[in-house]
This record gives structure tokens, sequence and C-alpha cells, in this order.
């Protein structure tokens, strides 16, 4: 079943089309990441499914109910839709439990219904319910900002970049922690943001918005391995575009024979001239020198130009022998990087995917 349904969306301001026929459901229990660069119009989706902004055409239906469409705007208040938004937006002269009960009924704020267990849910002690918001890390507002949302049981868990202000190493944990207790929670969440990364590695499936259009909704991997457009692949992660020619099953290019991914002959690839998709993390670069072990028969020769050690990894460019206006590039293990100027051959690991010439 369906926690959101969304059906021929469409959204302007004075006249220019921010969203255009938005088509996208989001599965009961699950995690969407919204990916997409700024002003691709993801905010503007979050603000319309909360109910912040109306709706020009489309539905919405949110557990099976109508919140949107055919003449209905339901408030946002009746939409059963807890928000997280960028910066947590608590309010300073309330207490951690007063901030997380905010939203109850007055009955139950009284109560402090749940404080405890919420705190519990999102990795902090109970203990720091009588705390100011501006005693706690930007981390641990985040996670009370994610208590309060989930402390009215919403159907729909909705979060607006909320790790973007957040040093490298709060992030991390931070997300670790709001992921589990989403998934602790049953809740079904949207999770709006412009950092790769962070859609690849949280988010069950991945919806790319691209000027006001969905591009392509999948799983990671599958967003990862076979983008639906050059554009796409250029945008999620480092990719380089070869020029190939079919050949059954696979495709030749500077880069020798490489087979395709997910695919076979007939199931709808481009034929004739083609541009070959490669990741850098696919080049293998394997040193010459009389003690290395030999390289495969596929292997091509090359020349390295330019080594950046970037830490964990580096980033290598590299020349083809026999193609002196192709470089290539590479990523390898910082323990691991070539010297420049050395020759060595390359290989590819793993298939490749393809989109028409231009």
């Amino acid at each position: 079943m369906s926690a959101f349904q969304i059906t021929g969306l469409h959204k302007s301001f004075d006249g220019h089309a921010v969203l255009e026929d938005i088509d996208l459901a989001v599965k009961a229990g699950t995690l969407l990441a919204l990916l997409g660069p700024s002003g691709s119009g993801k905010t503007t989706l979050l603000r319309v499914l909360c109910g912040f902004e109306r709706a020009d055409a489309g539905t919405i239906e949110i557990g099976g109910r109508l919140v949107a469409g055919d003449g209905l705007h339901l408030p946002p208040e009746r939409r059963r839709i807890g928000y997280v938004p960028q910066e947590g937006a608590l309010f300073p002269h309330l207490s951690v439990a007063d901030n997380i009960v905010f939203g109850l009924p007055r009955a139950r704020r009284h109560a402090r219904h749940r404080v405890a267990e919420l705190l519990e849910l999102v990795g902090l002690p109970a203990s720091y319910a009588e705390r100011a918001p501006q005693q706690l890390s930007g981390g641990q507002q985040q996670r009370v900002a994610l208590a309060r949302a989930l402390a009215p049981e919403p159907g729909v868990v909705m979060l607006d970049e909320p790790f973007s202000s957040l040093d490298a190493a709060l992030r991390a944990d931070t997300r670790q922690a709001v992921t589990g207790a989403l998934a602790a929670s049953g809740a079904t969440a949207i999770l709006v943001t412009h950092d790769q990364e962070e859609a690849l590695s949280l988010g069950d499936e991945v919806a790319v918005l691209w000027q006001g259009r969905l591009l392509q909704t999948a799983a990671p991997q599958s967003l990862y391995r076979r983008p639906a457009t050059r554009e796409l692949a250029s945008f999620v992660g480092d990719a380089m575009l070869l020029p190939g020619t079919m050949a059954g099953n696979h495709v030749r290019c500077a880069l020798g024979s490489l087979p395709l991914v997910g695919s076979s002959a007939s199931s709808g690839e481009p034929t004739g001239d083609v541009d070959v998709m490669v990741r850098p993390e696919q080049i293998r670069i394997l040193p010459r020198g009389e003690n290395r072990l030999a390289a495969p028969d596929d292997a091509i020769e090359a020349r390295v130009r330019r080594v950046t050690f970037l830490g964990r990894d580096a980033a290598v460019t590299l020349q083809l022998a026999g193609f002196p206006e192709t470089l290539i590039r590479a990523r390898v293990s910082g323990l691991e990087m070539p010297s420049e100027g050395a020759s060595v051959a390359i290989a590819v690991a793993g298939p490749v995917c393809v989109y028409p010439a231009e």
C-alpha cells in the first residue's frame, strides 16, 4: 500500500512552472530521498505535499485519503504530516519536553505524553527533557525536532534538508540516529536533499527532480548504475561519456569491448552509434613493473597525466595510447595511487550503460 500517491501535480508561481506533471508513489514504512539541485523544485514539492502551498492541478492522497485535488485542499493540520525543517526551528523559550509536546492536545501536553519514549527513540537520554534547546548541539536539536514531528504519530514525516547545517562528523551521527528512529517508529518519510551521498545511503528509493520534473525514481543502486538520462548520469556521481558502437550485448569504445548493465540485445537498448557511460571507480589501474601480475588480455595501455591526492582516495587522469585526445578519469585508493608520468595498463570493471549518440 502507498502511504503517499501523487498524480499529475502542477505548481506555478507568476506564470512560471515550478512543478510539472509530477507522478510519485511512496510505499508505507519506507524512506524516499527526493534529490535535486538547487532550484529544481524540491522545497516547493514538499510545501505542496504538506499543504503549505495549494497545487494548481493534480491530486495527492495520504494513506488512501484524498487531501488535494478536485477542488479540495486540506490544511496542514488535517493531513497528519510531521515536518522537520532545515534548522530544527525549536522554540528557545520552551524546554526540550515542551517543544516535543507542543503540537499535541492540551491534556497530552500537560502530561508530557511519550516524552521519555520519544527521546529514547531519537537516541537522547530522558534527562535532556528539562534542558533548553540552546544547551544542545546542532545534531541534538535536529533529533528533538524529529521527536516533535513523531509525537502526534503522523502518517508521513517530511524532512527538509535537516542535516545541511551540520559539520561532517556530526552529520553522519545524526543521520544514523534519525533514520534509525524513523525505522523503529515505522513511519513513512520523505527526505529532501541536494546531497547525493545522503540520498543514496539513506533512501530506500531515490527520486530525482530536475527543472520541475521527476526524471527517475529507483532503488539507489539502480539509479546509480543505470541512470535514465545522460544528464542524470552526470548529476548523480561522476560519469564519463565516450563514443561507442553497439555490438550485440556489448559496446565497443576506446576502452575496449564492454558488457552492458542488466540488458540484452533485445531489451530496447540503442543501436548503432552510442555514448557509453563509465564511472571513474570502474577504472582499474595495473602498474607496469617486473613484479606486477600479468595484465588481462583486454587491458589498455595508458600514461598517467595527473594525480590528485584526496586522502582516502585519489583522482587520476590518464591518456590512452592510440587515443591522444581521450582522457580518462579514475578513482583509486589513496594508498595505491600511481606516479605522474607512469606507464600503466587499465581495464574496466563491471558493466556499463549507453545512451543514443548526440
